[in-house]
C-alpha cells in the first residue's frame, strides 16, 4: 500500500525551523503537530507528511520552486499558507507586491497544481495580529490578500481555513503574545491552533 502524501507549503510559519537537508524534517510547528496528532488518531491510515515551507518566501518564490517542491512530489493533498511576507516586505524593505500580482502568481500555482497533479488543495489565510502596534498598519495591505485567498479557494474548489479570523478570535481569549509573539510567527500555542483547525477541516470535508 502506497502512502497518501500530504505536502505543506509556505513561508517561515510553515518552515518552523525544519532541517533543509533532511527531506523528512517537519520542523517544530504546525506540520509536525498535525503529523503527530493525525498519526495518533488514525494509525490505520498510511500518510506521509512532507514540509517544504521556506522562511522568507513570498508567493513569487513559491512559484519559482513549485515544479520541484510540489509537482514532482505528486502529493495527494497540498496545503498552502503564503502571503504575509508579500505584505511585510512593503513595510520593512519598501518592496511591495501588488494585490493584482499576488493574485496572478497564486492563481498560476493553483492552476499548475490542478493540471499536473490530482491533489486536493487546502488554502489557509495569511494572518497578522496587532502586536507590535506597527502591525496595525499592515491590515491595509494584508486584508486584500486574504480576500484573494478566499476568492481563489472558491475558484479552485479548495478547502479554506480562515486563520486570520481564528487568530483574532483566539486573541480575545488571551493576550496576543500568547499566540504570536511578533504578531506573525506563532508560539507553540499558535501552531497548535493552526494544527487543530487543519485537522478539523480535513475531518469535516473527508479530505483524508
Amino acid at each position: 500500500m502506497s502512502d497518501i502524501i500530504v505536502l505543506f507549503q509556505g513561508d517561515s510559519v510553515t518552515d518552523a525551523c525544519r532541517t533543509y537537508d533532511d527531506p523528512a524534517s517537519l520542523g517544530q510547528g504546525y506540520p509536525m503537530m498535525i503529523a503527530a496528532s493525525y498519526g495518533s488518531m488514525y494509525p490505520e491510515q498510511y500518510v506521509q507528511f512532507i514540509n517544504r515551507g521556506v522562511s522568507g518566501d513570498r508567493v513569487i518564490n513559491l512559484q519559482k520552486r513549485w515544479q520541484s517542491d510540489c509537482i514532482e512530489l505528486q502529493p495527494d493533498v497540498v496545503s498552502i499558507l503564503i502571503g504575509v511576507n508579500d505584505t511585510w516586505r512593503r513595510y520593512d524593505s519598501n518592496d511591495p507586491t501588488s494585490t493584482e500580482a499576488f493574485e496572478k502568481v497564486y492563481r498560476d500555482i493553483l492552476t499548475q497544481t490542478r493540471e499536473k497533479t490530482d491533489a486536493q488543495i487546502i488554502l489557509m489565510e495569511p494572518f497578522v495580529l496587532p502586536y507590535p502596534e506597527d502591525r496595525i498598519a499592515w491590515r491595509e495591505d494584508l486584508d486584500p490578500r486574504i480576500h484573494v485567498v478566499r476568492s481563489l479557494a472558491r475558484e479552485f474548489e479548495a478547502a479554506l481555513i480562515p486563520l486570520d479570523g481564528i487568530f483574532a478570535q483566539a486573541s480575545a481569549r488571551r493576550e496576543i503574545e500568547f499566540w504570536a509573539a511578533d504578531g506573525v510567527h506563532p508560539t507553540l500555542a499558535g501552531h497548535a491552533l493552526i494544527a487543530r483547525a487543519w485537522i478539523e477541516t480535513v475531518e469535516e470535508l473527508g479530505i483524508l
